[in-house]
């Protein structure tokens, strides 16, 4: 396979010097710590819009940082039988599991979820 070199301002990873005299570094954003699951303020749904007909049920709201995000969406694929991705902060379970979803949180702890 050919490997691209990358040139121009793309390849560089942090800005070195600024002749504005109004510039303002932005700092790194903080990476948001994970809250208890009983303090999991989220939200279940089921949805078809903008996916060609496919129904999928969404988790949003999780507070988090994205690995224990990914961690959490790979818990509740894994418990639904199905397929699905983290996407955009989201979870996306394919098929209508509101019910087992649902039933999964409060068995595990996260009391303040609800079906939207």
């Amino acid at each position: 396979m050919n490997k691209k070199k990358q040139t121009g301002l793309g390849s560089l990873s942090a800005l070195v010097y600024s002749t504005n005299p109004n510039f303002i570094q932005q700092e790194p954003e903080e990476i948001p710590e994970t809250l208890a699951p009983k303090d999991q303020p989220m939200r279940i749904r089921y949805e078809t819009k903008h996916r060609g007909g496919k129904a999928v049920t969404l988790v949003t709201q999780f507070v988090g940082n994205t690995s224990d995000l990914e961690g959490l969406g790979k818990q509740l694929k894994t418990h639904c039988g199905s397929g699905g991705s983290v996407k955009d902060g989201e979870i996306l379970i394919q098929g209508d599991h509101r019910e087992k979803l649902l039933q999964w949180f409060m068995k595990n702890g996260y009391i303040k979820t609800k079906k939207a």
